[in-house]
């Protein structure tokens, strides 16, 4: 059965506003693990214009024959051959001073972001810079009508799927010893969420 080369439009849109964040707070890092890559195009992109980190792409069993498709095809040196990852039950045996996730916890159920941050402190080096993109409501309220829309989309999707609270998901991680150091406005309506662990923070 022939794989077809997945495409997410929104990694188009977003990965020019997500770069330059990640330019500022992935400066001194060298090993990340991006978590749910998808299609892996951002994984790709990240790597290209990011030639000191290591951009180790991953997600479920399923996602990987087409992320694999984008990442043969750049035969970038910093950019592995994805991996399996199920924030329940599947992690590297590795260690990573940052972490990246886009458009995940959303998509997630609320347990399973619970074992996401639950099982961080085991992949993460001393000092990592972890970065979350996508929608959050703030005091439990929708920051626009489209976000509002959008959670109704999910809804119909799946009942497990809605936009998350940011203060449950910063309480989340600040139980594994991250300090919140940036809540960066992104295009329509997204966040780039960005927390730090240092030496002493667990």
């Amino acid at each position: 059965m022939t794989t077809i080369k997945p495409h997410a439009p929104s990694c188009d849109r977003n990965r020019d506003a997500i770069l330059a964040v990640l330019r500022d707070h992935f400066d001194t890092r060298r090993q990340v693990l991006e978590i749910g890559s998808g299609t892996a195009q951002h994984a790709v992109y990240f790597a290209q214009a990011l030639p000191h980190l290591t951009w180790q792409a991953s997600d479920v069993e399923e996602n990987l024959p087409g992320m694999r498709l984008w990442i043969d095809e750049a035969v970038l040196p910093n950019l592995p051959p994805p991996i399996h990852l199920d924030v329940r039950h599947v992690w590297p045996n590795a260690r990573f001073d940052a972490v990246f996730s886009a458009n995940t916890l959303h998509i997630m159920g609320w347990a399973e972001v619970e074992c996401l941050f639950a099982r961080l402190p085991a992949v993460l080096d001393a000092v990592a810079v972890v970065a979350i993109y996508g929608p959050f409501n703030y005091d439990g309220r929708f920051t626009s009508d489209s976000n509002a829309r959008f959670n109704e989309w999910l809804q119909e999707r799946g009942s497990h799927m809605a936009i998350r609270d940011f203060e449950a998901v910063d309480a989340l991680a600040r139980s594994v010893g991250l300090t919140l150091r940036a809540d960066l406005e992104m295009p329509a309506n997204n966040r780039l969420l960005v927390w730090e662990r240092q030496a002493d923070g667990l």
